[in-house]
């Protein structure tokens, strides 16, 4: 196994080791193997997501009753007026 790091360049689309690594604004990573770059969508989404529900807490609401096709400024099961 390689110790060398991988990011996925947002500019490339693909994944790219270290050593081909761009500007850091061009890149997300790193991530320890070509393949965990090359899934770095699924971690994002994860991570938006227990960070969404974080922020629900937070704000005194159950994460669990959230619902992602409330408009902003509406609440889930009431409508506007």
């Amino acid at each position: 196994m390689s110790d060398e790091q991988w990011y996925w360049s947002l500019t490339a689309g693909r994944a790219v080791p270290a050593s081909e690594r761009g500007p850091a604004d061009d890149v997300l990573g790193p991530y320890a193997s070509r393949e965990e770059a090359e899934r770095w969508k699924e971690r994002v989404e994860a991570r938006n997501d227990s960070w969404d529900d974080a922020d629900r807490e937070w704000e005194g609401e159950d994460p669990d009753d959230a619902t992602d096709d409330v408009a902003p400024g509406e609440s889930a099961g009431h409508s506007p007026t």
